[in-house]
């Protein structure tokens, strides 16, 4: 129960941490015509086209990436760990951490800042080819630089910088293109596959 409520408490610190910016800029440029949630992305899905296919594409996108990732992993595994290995050999009784920390202190805050507050703001002012692609690009580096100063290696900075990348990047093209401007579907995705990864580890 110890480490259910550390990760809680570390998860909320985290979703202040990364709505700090984005709601100071709401109060400045849009509380007069939207409300906070609609403006960063919470909201309805309206699906566009069929659901199989953007299933299907997902289950797709998301193996080729596990795939890749699995691979750089197990070739370069010093100074590169999975995510949510901190919960590694703690057992079934640490799941209600575990999902905690996929859906809310990774998955939520990441997906309200990447995809609900850049790839917005950014789409805004320059298109959506512009902000989807900035917002892939910070996406990636916070995911690879840190592995890249734990390595010493570019390859793998390049790597975990580029999947993770264009991971984020079709998450955006999902919400924007395909699912009404809902961040709800990457939100989802993200939180199911670092749940996944983390729930592995026990």
């Amino acid at each position: 129960m110890d480490v259910f409520f550390s990760e809680l408490i570390g998860a909320i610190f985290q979703l202040i941490l990364f709505l700090i910016i984005p709601f100071i800029w709401w109060l400045i440029s849009a509380k007069k015509y939207i409300n906070f949630l609609n403006w960063i992305g919470i909201r309805k899905i309206h699906h566009e086209g069929k659901w199989l296919n953007t299933i299907l594409i997902t289950l797709g996108v998301v193996f080729v990436y596990g795939l890749l990732t699995t691979i750089l992993i197990t070739m370069y595994s010093d100074g590169i760990t999975a995510a949510g290995s901190n919960f590694s050999g703690m057992g079934i009784l640490a799941i209600p951490a575990v999902l905690v920390y996929g859906f809310v202190r990774t998955g939520l805050s990441e997906e309200l800042f990447f995809r609900g507050f850049l790839l917005k703001r950014i789409s805004s002012k320059w298109g959506f080819a512009i902000g989807n692609t900035v917002q892939a690009i910070l996406f990636g580096a916070v995911h690879g630089i840190p592995f890249g100063i734990a390595t010493h290696n570019i390859f793998v900075t390049i790597m975990l910088t580029l999947l993770p990348g264009m991971l984020g990047w079709y998450q955006g093209w999902l919400n924007e293109k395909r699912c009404g401007e809902s961040i709800i579907p990457s939100w989802l995705l993200h939180g199911t596959i670092n749940a996944i990864v983390a729930g592995l580890s026990l």
